[in-house]
C-alpha cells in the first residue's frame, strides 16, 4: 500500500496514503512540517534487499526547483522489494545512504546524489568496486511507525568511509576488520552499535592504538548483505551510533560551564 508521511512534533510517522491531517491541524503545525516536506525518516539497519547498479552518471539535464534544468549525479538502482509501496519523494537506504526517490517504474529506482554524499561515501566513481554498473548495494525502506526495529536507530547519514583491513572465517562466521578515519574512533565502543554499509552490527573489538574496529557476521547476515563480497581495501560508509554524538555535544557543554563557573569564583576570590 503506498504510504504518507505525517509529522507530529518530533515524531515522523509513516501511515496508509489516504491518510491526511485536516485543514485545521495542518495549519497549527509548522512550516516544514506540513505537506510536502521533507520527513525525519529513520531506518533500522536491517537490510531487505541485495540490490545493484544500472548506472551512475553525470548529468545535465537535471530538473530544478525552478522548472529549469541542472547539473548533478544521477544513480540507477535495480531492486524490487524495496519497490513495494514507493512513492515519488518516498526515502530508501542504498548502502547506508539515505536517498530521495526520484523516479521509479517496476524494477529500478533514480536517486540523485548531492556533493556532500560523494564526498562522504562509496557511491562515487572514484570507488568503482562500490559503484560500477552491476556493484550489489544493501537496500532499506524507511521505518513504519509501528514496524519493529530488529537493528538500531540509523538515520542514514553516512559519517565517512572505511576501509576493510581483513576479513578471516571463525566457523561458521565470519570476522571483519575495519580501520575507520581517526576521528570516528571516540565514537566506536566494544559492543556498542555500528552502521556499515547500511547494516546494523555490533562492535565486538577497538583498538584505538592501531586505530581499527571489526566485528563479526553469522552465516545468515552473510547471505544477506553485501558485505561478504568485498575485499580488503574496499571502502565501506560507516555512520557511528548518535546517541555518542549527543552524549559528547551534552558532556562537553557542562564541562564547559563548569570551567566558566570555575574561573568566575577564581576571580571573586582574588577581588577579595
Amino acid at each position: 500500500m503506498p504510504l504518507a508521511v505525517a509529522t507530529i512534533a518530533h515524531l515522523t510517522l509513516v501511515l496508509p496514503r489516504q491518510w491526511a491531517p485536516s485543514a485545521g491541524a495542518a495549519a497549527g503545525l509548522p512550516a516544514s512540517r506540513r505537506a510536502g516536506a521533507a520527513p525525519v525518516c529513520v531506518f533500522s539497519g536491517i537490510v531487505e534487499e541485495i540490490g545493484e547498479v544500472r548506472r551512475l552518471e553525470q548529468r545535465d539535464d537535471l530538473p530544478l526547483w525552478d522548472g529549469g534544468v541542472g547539473e548533478g549525479v544521477e544513480l540507477e538502482v535495480g531492486a524490487s522489494t524495496v519497490l513495494e509501496g514507493a512513492y515519488l519523494g518516498c526515502s530508501i537506504a542504498v548502502n547506508g545512504v539515505c536517498l530521495t526517490v526520484t523516479k521509479f517504474d517496476a524494477d529500478s529506482f533514480c536517486v540523485g546524489l548531492a556533493p556532500e554524499t560523494l564526498r562522504r561515501t562509496n557511491l562515487q566513481a572514484r570507488r568503482p568496486r562500490a559503484a560500477a554498473p552491476g556493484a550489489a548495494l544493501n537496500l532499506e525502506r524507511a521505518l513504519a511507525a509501528d514496524g519493529r526495529n530488529s537493528g538500531h536507530l540509523v538515520q542514514g547519514h553516512v559519517d565517512d568511509v572505511g576501509t576493510i583491513e581483513a576479513m578471516v572465517p571463525d566457523g561458521e562466521a565470519l570476522t571483519v576488520r575495519v580501520r575507520p578515519p581517526k576521528s570516528l574512533l571516540p565514537y566506536i565502543v566494544p559492543k556498542g552499535f555500528i552502521c556499515v554499509d547500511g547494516t546494523s552490527l555490533t562492535v565486538c573489538e577497538v583498538n584505538q592504538a592501531e586505530g581499527w574496529f571489526d566485528f563479526m557476521l553469522v552465516s545468515f547476515t552473510q547471505a544477506h548483505i553485501t558485505l561478504p563480497r568485498k575485499a580488503v581495501g574496499d571502502a565501506v560508509n560507516l555512520e557511528v551510533d548518535v546517541t555518542a554524538k549527543y552524549v559528547e555535544r551534552s558532556v562537553g557543554g557542562l564541562a564547559q560551564r563548569v570551567a566558566e563557573l570555575e574561573a568566575e569564583v577564581a576571580q571573586l576570590k582574588a577581588a577579595q
